[in-house]
């Protein structure tokens, strides 16, 4: 094992050089490399390990978060870390030139890598003998590659698209041959329309290059037939393409980022300049979930797929997940975000107004006259869901009652204030800790660690289900199936909400009307919208999700944010519950939809156009 990692260490470093000896071919005797990294850009055709780790750095950019950090910066979360980047964003420190949501560079250099790799693939020296080896893992490696561009792309306009003063909405430079010392540096920025068009062309290319999804087959009549061929048997193919790939970028990963791509250029903030329709959006999502045969896939545990111990601990592939993290056995998430009792650090901090987004158990907004809403016994008949992901005062967690109120749980100890709001400095701010994605069998107390196996998902196929349901009925309306994939928005909205329990009562049995505020909404397009933004908004809590969701939905991101203190009568006991304001959001609505260009790159190339307003 160490072995392995001081490989990976040696190519990840080595992979850095080769950049530098790319980008300096014609000034050869600017360095001399350490006798163990003298090589020779053709060396890498005949040491397939050197060349295959320009792939690995490349996966190494890919910019994923492996904890809960954006959310903070949004109207469902605040921190108790008060020099936090993203915090201090939030209330108005963001600019052109401090970024933290910036992944301009992290991307670019991914893109760099990959289109180098690009340059070399066919050449090297994959397997020593077999042709249909050699084939088999050039094409596998180019659809990865092709994928991983992709991606990198995807995220620069999600970050970086937007209008600039001429009108026009821009994506970013497309590159797609490698910089080196003769490049002409000062690239303008393609339209956002071009951009998408080339992450569609990549994730063509990667998707009629790999398979759907790595596993190894029993028979040689099960290879495709290009690779028969070249005379490939089974044990060779599942070499390449078997089990030993898994978690690789593999077809359907491909296919999902075209459709997360697509959903992007068909929200409100791009649709009118990106070239991407609602209708053209459902469909490609509904290709995503064709491969799980739609509903009949819909895991019936995924919206709490993270309390799956038996499958964490084994490492085992869990159905509601698309695409993932390695896993990791380590205590850090519950470090950052159990409550200090528990020792950790209660950083994330659910908000008032993200508790207020959970109806209550008959499926109702707490606002609705109808719903039974109780403010002086606001947990009672709640969406199931809040107690699953949101820790709120007076629940037991890991054995012990959190008080996040002013009181203690234990009258005259006070010990047992810690977790109150506001009472240390890692306390929460809004009476609220984080509860989803933590494990409760992890202890983070430094003499007496517990660890366990922990991942975190890339792509969750409710994801995609929202994503189909949120385009299907901005093209079509609830009730219409116009990708032909045998349910509609209003289905896939039906099945979240009957998994979290919605529309049943205190003991989970089905109330005799039903959810009848789905029904509602399903007579209103409009009334669905919001209702879907809803769902995802709980469902996909706290995955950094919801900064970029405000945005392309062009809803306000200057909600200011919320907290409730509960008080207790000393003598009678009783409660009381007080909204409390918590943090000012200082975002400008006028034009912080779209991200800005990293304002050194604008000063350094003339041709790149800025953001308006940045």
């Amino acid at each position: 094992m160490k072995r392995n990692n001081f490989l990976i260490f040696k190519i990840y470093h080595f992979c850095i050089a080769v950049a530098a000896f790319m980008l300096l071919t014609a000034c050869d005797d600017m360095f001399t490399p350490a006798d163990e990294n003298n090589r020779q850009a053709e060396d890498f055709t005949e040491e397939s390990a050197y060349a295959h780790g320009l792939l690995i750095y490349g996966y190494g950019r890919l910019p994923y978060l492996t904890t809960t950090q954006t959310d903070i910066a949004t109207d469902d979360a605040v921190t108790n870390n008060q020099n936090n980047t993203y915090k201090l964003m939030a209330e108005g420190a963001w600019q052109s030139d401090n970024n933290p949501m910036s992944v301009w560079n992290q991307c670019k250099d991914g893109i760099q890598y990959v289109n180098i790799f690009f340059t070399i693939v066919d050449q090297t020296k994959w397997a020593l003998s077999a042709a249909s080896k050699q084939q088999m893992f050039i094409d596998r490696m180019k659809g990865e590659a092709y994928g991983l561009r992709a991606l990198f792309y995807y995220y620069l306009l999600q970050a970086h698209g937007g209008y600039a003063d001429d009108g026009v909405l821009y994506g970013v430079p497309l590159l797609t041959t490698p910089e080196d010392g003769s490049s002409d540096f000062n690239q303008p920025r393609a339209t956002f329309a071009d951009c998408v068009k080339q992450i569609f062309a990549d994730c063509d290319s990667a998707m009629a290059l790999l398979p759907a999804e790595y596993k190894n087959i029993e028979s040689s009549t099960e290879i495709p037939e290009k690779y028969q061929e070249l005379g490939a048997n089974f044990s060779g193919y599942n070499l390449v393409f078997g089990d030993k790939s898994k978690n690789l970028l593999s077809g359907k990963v491909a296919e999902a980022v075209k459709a997360q791509t697509a959903l992007l250029a068909a929200s409100p903030a791009f649709r009118e300049q990106s070239g991407v329709t609602p209708a053209e959006a459902a469909t490609l999502c509904a290709n995503v979930l064709k491969r799980i045969d739609g509903l009949e896939g819909f895991d019936k545990t995924g919206n709490i797929w993270y309390k799956n111990t038996t499958k964490l601990n084994a490492l085992a592939e869990i159905p509601e997940i698309l695409w993932r993290e390695d896993y990791h056995k380590n205590a850090s998430q519950e470090s950052e975000n159990f409550p200090p009792t528990l020792y950790g650090s209660g950083r994330v901090n659910p908000s008032q107004n993200f508790v207020d987004a959970f109806p209550m158990r008959n499926g109702r907004p707490i606002g609705d006259g109808l719903s039974g809403y109780n403010p002086n016994d606001p947990y009672t008949g709640r969406d199931p869901r809040l107690e699953n992901y949101v820790l709120y005062n007076g629940q037991t967690f890991r054995k012990s009652l959190i008080i996040s109120g002013t009181y203690p749980a234990i009258n005259g100890d006070k010990s047992e204030t810690d977790d109150n709001i506001n009472s240390i400095n890692t306390s929460t701010r809004t009476g609220y800790y984080m509860k989803k994605l933590l494990r409760e069998d992890v202890s983070p107390l430094a003499s007496s660690k517990i660890e366990q196996q922990h991942l975190y998902p890339r792509i969750r196929y409710t994801e995609m289900f929202l994503a189909y349901a949120e385009a299907a009925n901005d093209a079509w309306g609830p009730k219409v199936d116009g990708a032909g994939v045998g349910f509609t928005a209003y289905d896939v909205i039906k099945a979240i909400r009957e998994r979290a329990g919605l529309g049943t009562d205190e003991w989970g049995l089905p109330l005799s009307e039903g959810d009848t505020y789905l029904e509602e909404c399903a007579a209103d397009q409009a009334k669905m919208t919001n209702l879907i933004r809803n769902e995802r908004r709980i469902e996909l809590c706290f995955e950094n999700k919801r900064f970029w969701d405000l945005r392309r939905w062009l809803l306000p991101l200057d909600e200011k944010v919320m907290g409730m203190r509960i008080d207790r009568n000393e003598a009678t006991g009783e409660l009381s519950y007080t909204r409390i304001e918590v943090e000012d959001r200082k975002y400008d609505n006028s034009y912080q939809y779209y991200g800005p260009i990293p304002k050194e790159e604008v000063l350094k190339f003339s041709n790149l156009k800025q953001n308006k307003g940045w």
